[in-house]
């Protein structure tokens, strides 16, 4: 492969990056990546001696780099709903994100009336997450579905609700339902063991 050959491709990598990042759903994660193909192709413009289009990019990636620190600052304050069946907040997300939850749950079918718990989770005072369940003996929950809405898959969420669960009498989190494979890797993530197809957390008390 001669140089003009890699040049080239440097360029279509950054390209690549820069429409990718306008893909992703998380805002963190549009920055990150924008931030990297926005980097990649300053450096091929650089080489081309395209200098508007480097200052361009390298203008982009200090935005990025700029809003990405203020993201992190950003304070969130989280809020622990305990919700029922007939809650017209919970009625709302489960409707309203419907579709995006089948993606992750791919066994659920909307029937949720047989639940007995249900947890919201509001950051800022906007829905972030819903957790649905079967009460189980000495503290467990047979989790049906847990879900963050796009803007928050973080791992924010399911941190806050498992320190909170404990002051709601939940100590263990048991998972047998059929999971997507992202899904299952957030489990994994966030310290579920494998046992046998079943995932469960202990929580601490």
């Amino acid at each position: 492969m001669d140089v003009s050959m890699i040049i080239e491709m440097i360029g279509y990598t950054g390209s690549v990056l820069v429409v990718v990042s306008m893909l992703m759903s998380s805002v963190i994660r549009l920055r990150v990546i924008n931030t990297v193909g926005s980097g990649i192709f300053a450096a091929y413009a650089l080489i081309i001696h395209s200098y508007p289009t480097a200052l361009m990019n390298f203008c982009l990636v200090a935005i990025n780099v700029y809003n990405l620190i203020k993201l992190s600052k950003k304070d969130q304050s989280f809020d622990l709903i305990e919700a029922n069946r007939d809650d017209g907040l919970l009625g709302f997300i489960l409707d309203y994100y419907g579709d995006d939850m089948k993606k992750f749950f791919p066994g659920i079918s909307g029937g949720f009336g047989a639940l007995d718990k249900a947890y919201i989770v509001c950051c800022n005072g906007n829905p972030a997450g819903v957790m649905l369940g079967r009460e189980k003996d000495g503290g467990a929950v047979e989790v049906v579905l847990d879900y963050s809405v796009p803007a928050y898959r973080d791992c924010s969420v399911g941190t806050y609700l498992y320190s909170r669960l404990p002051s709601k009498g939940v100590h263990t989190l048991i998972y047998t339902e059929e999971l997507s494979k992202s899904h299952a890797d957030y489990l994994k993530k966030m310290g579920f063991e494998n046992e046998n197809g079943v995932y469960i957390k202990k929580l601490n008390k």
